[in-house]
Parts: C-alpha cells; structure tokens; sequence
C-alpha cells in the first residue's frame, strides 16, 4: 500500500465514522487492494461490512448481479460494469454505499477499445453515484496502486467538504 492510499484510507475512516455509513467493495483487477487499504486503518471494522473480488464474469455476474447483458453488450470493462457491481456490493452487502474497479492491468489482456491501462472506477452511495476511467499504462503494479488510489480519492469526493463550503 502507497502512503497516499494510508492517509485516503485514514480520510475514508474519519468519514465513515462521522456520517455513519457503512462501506462494501466490489474489486476486479484490483484484486483486493482496495479492502486491504480501507482495513488497513484501525476501527474499520465499525463502517467495513466486506468485500467481493470478482475476476471472473461468472464471479460479477452470480456474486454482483451484473446482468448477462451489461456484460454481452457493454463489456467487462465498462462504465455500466462498474455501476452495476458497487450497486451489487452494496446490496449484497447491505452497506450504504460502495466503491467498484474493473479493468486490464496488464501486461496483457488489452483491445484496441481497451488498451492495458484502461481501468474504470465507481463509487456509490445511496443515490449517488460518480464514476471515473483511468487511461494509460504504468505496468501491472502501478496500474493497480494508482487505480486504487483514484478509487479511494473518489469515493471521498462523494461527500461535500464541509470545510471548503464554509470558507466560501
């Protein structure tokens, strides 16, 4: 785990316990970077209901609920994917929001439509939901660390800075 991903997780952690939500993931080519950066953090297990890595379609689709469809028509690597597998976190999960990644970190694996690199994030709370795709290869081990950084850092813009809206 990056220094970054520790103090987004400590971030994730104050935020979390503050609102009182509860939090589940969702992970693909992360493969499980994302929890093991949220439980990283003491306390938690007081917001961190848990998570499913679902490399497989089969995995996305039985475990996530991912319809057959989204898969056939938009693909693995989609921005439906993604919504569609933090939404099946969250309610397999029964948390009140969640964070998804989906992609190809390489080295191989890529498409013309998506190159390695090519990395789609969503982070979901309640009725709202914001998403992100990553471009660009940094090799496997980059690709994975700045996904779940990016992940992180969207999860917490989900929430208004409090401090920000009263310096206005």
């Amino acid at each position: 785990m990056s220094l970054e991903s520790k103090f987004l997780s400590r971030e994730i952690n104050d935020l979390f316990w503050r609102e009182e939500l509860t939090l589940s993931t969702a992970e693909s080519c992360t493969g499980g970077l994302l929890a093991s950066s949220i439980t990283a953090i003491p306390g938690s297990s007081q917001f961190y209901k848990g998570g499913v890595i679902a490399y497989s379609l089969e995995a996305k689709e039985q475990l996530l609920g991912v319809s057959r469809e989204t898969l056939q028509t938009k693909g693995v690597v989609s921005k439906e994917t993604v919504v569609e597998m933090a939404k099946g976190a969250m309610k397999s999960m029964n948390s009140d929001c969640a964070i998804a990644t989906t992609g190809i970190a390489g080295p191989t694996g890529g498409t013309s439509e998506n190159p390695v690199g090519t990395i789609w994030i969503a982070a979901v709370c309640r009725d709202r939901v914001i998403t992100e795709k990553l471009e660009g290869d940094n090799g496997r081990e980059l690709n994975v660390l700045y996904a779940t950084e990016k992940a992180l850092q969207l999860l917490i813009k989900l929430f208004p800075n409090e401090e920000k809206e009263n310096e206005k």
